[in-house]
């Protein structure tokens, strides 16, 4: 939602730049699944999406012996938004903060 309310006060050579970083940055939907896929038991998919800390923790019991990758099937491609829209998120203040250096 605060993303929206930036992307609002963005001129449109801005909007540009964020789509631009946005192709450049974003996690694919693709890679993510293909991680899943092959490497859902060792958490390979968590890494992937900067979850780093549950990622070590489904290596440590093989994905819960599989089980919590097969749980993870549900909840992937959520997961790949909310990491999605966090980059979109530095994106964003990244471009504010070029704004106000230029502004001084």
């Amino acid at each position: 939602m605060e993303n929206l309310i930036l992307k609002k006060e963005l001129s449109n050579q801005e909007l540009h730049l964020l789509g631009s970083e946005m192709e450049k940055r974003k996690k694919s939907t693709a890679v993510t699944w293909l991680l899943w896929l092959f490497l859902g038991g060792l958490g390979g998919h968590r890494y992937f999406l900067g979850k780093v800390g549950s990622g070590i923790a489904m290596t440590l019991t093989l994905g819960g012996f599989g089980i919590w990758a097969l749980i993870d099937a549900f909840f992937i491609n959520g997961m790949l938004k909310t990491k999605n829209e966090e980059i979109e998120g530095i994106i964003l203040q990244e471009i504010k903060q070029a704004d106000q250096k230029v502004a001084l």
